[in-house]
């Protein structure tokens, strides 16, 4: 590898050392028997360490072919129903979940050195759900739901703040309905793995696996 290399250099056992005494005290995760309470509890800290937008995460697609895609995404809610998020459903990922409804998820908590990994089936939140929820937008937010052609081609900006103007106008007064493409999705989780840093690449992992919605949890470690 060449010296001037922009990749990080493997850490020394110095490193090591440093990132383990910063590291939260995770005593007593592995006895836990329900991944939504420990999803929780790892949400609640990431909060109050992760400087923007504890709530991101990955989310993994794949067309009707299987070629896969992945971007970042906003949690909305989270409950033992799923986890939920909203977008355009006519924007690339959204085409992609009606065509193989399955998806996967991954929360990386860099300050806190943790990771969550989440697959499962995927399903539309009902109209009611996704209008109580466009409803807690900021105006600006509903207007851009509207004029946002997600995923296609534009001109350019200009012919976004046309169509932004143009919707602001119409919306000017009362409330902005949610437009029939903004829907919610929920991730309806059969497999959810947590991760922890530990010095040297000897991670530990934890895998909470089940054969279906309301079937009880099953957990195993796993080899780092």
């Amino acid at each position: 590898m060449a010296k001037d290399s922009t990749i990080p250099p493997t850490p020394s056992a110095e490193d090591y050392a440093k990132a383990a005494a910063n590291s939260p005290d995770d005593s007593g995760w592995f006895s836990k028997t329900d991944p939504f309470t420990l999803f929780g509890e790892w949400l609640e800290d990431a909060k109050k360490k992760e400087p923007n937008d504890a709530n991101a995460m990955a989310l993994a697609t794949a067309n009707e072919l299987g070629a896969p895609d992945v971007r970042m995404v906003l949690l909305k809610d989270v409950s033992g129903d799923g986890f939920v998020f909203y977008s355009n459903s006519e924007s690339r990922k959204g085409v992609q979940l009606t065509e193989n409804p399955v998806a996967a998820l991954c929360f990386h908590w860099k300050s806190l050195r943790r990771q969550v990994r989440i697959s499962g089936a995927v399903q539309q939140v009902s109209a009611e759900e996704a209008d109580a929820y466009f409803a807690t937008r900021a105006k600006d937010s509903q207007i851009g739901a509207w004029a946002s052609d997600q995923s296609r081609p534009m001109e350019g900006r200009f012919e976004l703040e046309g169509k932004i103007a143009k919707f602001a106008a119409k919306y000017a007064l009362g409330k902005t309905p949610r437009p029939p493409h903004w829907v919610g999705w929920r991730v309806i989780p059969t497999r959810i793995e947590f991760w922890r840093d530990r010095p040297f690449r000897l991670h530990d992992r934890m895998e909470f696996t089940r054969s279906g919605p309301g079937e009880a949890w099953t957990t195993r470690r796993l080899y780092p």
